[in-house]
């Protein structure tokens, strides 16, 4: 899959192509249906399948401070969209311009003198253009002008829940991992560094990897969650703390992770943590003794957890 920076990155000379427009953060499974049907759509017209996304996100130029917090990094939305079966990934710089551009020039610009559509994408709720003054209708009738056809597909809900990244957020924030993932297709991920902490769980017998994650990442709600350790191409069991410490003081949020049955120094590498599922919420302990217990059983009931989800992927039992 070719990823490209900025529209001045679309290779000269190039062709027709279908196109799904969105943020997609997550790729949850409304995106990953938007995405199918335009590797469909393009397979049948024998062109090529682009995903635009945009970086930042529009909220943090329109609304600055409201940045949502962020379901996938740029990497990781690249890797899932390749997965998805499309041939290019184009991050459209946001800018103060961008924002103020009037739908039918987006359209024009965009869709049509960069990336010369003959398919266009989207979602029922799709809004583009100067304060989403342009909807489905606004780019089905510039579709009828430019000459590229429109297809607007009805959202994914199960029970009466729609799925979307704000909803998908939602879980995460109360720490319903389990929902959030069937929501996503898979267990939610957060992407980082190992950084070195306090040391504090390797004196208890417990050493944790720290993992340092981009700004305004998703983590879930304070807690112990069973979860899995990604590094390279292993997948590691791992009991995942995310919190204060409120037994030592800590005034910190980290997410800290203790490997089971593994010992080794990951300092500096890049890994990703799956949430599966939540066991508590954090606590206060009186003392090292009780905290030491509770951390034993934490890891007993992870272990038991992650060997009956075995090779799932998410709660729906995917195969990894």
């Amino acid at each position: 899959m070719q990823r490209w920076r900025g529209l001045e990155a679309v290779p000269p000379g190039w062709g027709r192509c279908v196109v799904t427009v969105g943020v997609f953060d997550g790729v949850h499974r409304g995106h990953r249906q938007l995405i199918a049907r335009a590797v469909e759509r393009a397979h049948e017209r024998g062109l090529p399948a682009v995903v635009v996304t945009f970086d930042p996100h529009p909220a943090e130029l329109v609304r600055p401070g409201t940045h949502p917090a962020r379901l996938s990094t740029l990497d990781r939305r690249a890797e899932l969209v390749a997965e998805a079966g499309a041939d290019v990934f184009c991050v459209i710089p946001f800018t103060e311009s961008l924002s103020r551009m009037a739908p039918a020039g987006f359209a024009h610009e965009v869709l049509v003198d960069r990336l010369h559509a003959a398919v266009v994408v989207v979602g029922s709720n799709f809004t583009f253009g100067h304060r989403a003054e342009g909807d489905v209708g606004t780019l089905t009738e510039l579709g009828r002008r430019f000459g590229f056809a429109c297809e607007a597909l009805d959202l994914v809900s199960d029970h009466d829940v729609t799925f979307s990244s704000t909803y998908i957020r939602s879980c995460i924030d109360a720490g319903a991992v389990r929902d959030a993932a069937h929501a996503l297709g898979r267990w939610h991920r957060v992407d980082g560094v190992i950084v070195h902490g306090h040391k504090r769980g390797r004196d208890l017998g417990y050493p944790t990897a720290n993992v340092a994650s981009p700004p305004h990442t998703a983590i879930p709600a304070d807690g112990v969650y069973a979860g899995w350790f990604r590094i390279g191409d292993r997948r590691l069991m791992g009991a995942v703390s995310v919190g204060t410490n409120p037994t030592f003081s800590g005034r910190v949020r980290t997410v800290e992770v203790y490997v089971l049955d593994v010992d080794e120094n990951f300092y500096g590498h890049e890994v990703g943590v799956e949430f599966v599922e939540r066991l508590r919420g954090q606590e206060h302990y009186d003392g090292i003794e009780a905290l030491v217990a509770q951390m034993g059983r934490d890891v007993a009931t992870c272990r038991e957890i992650l060997t009956a989800a075995g090779d799932a992927t998410g709660p729906d039992g995917a195969p990894g």
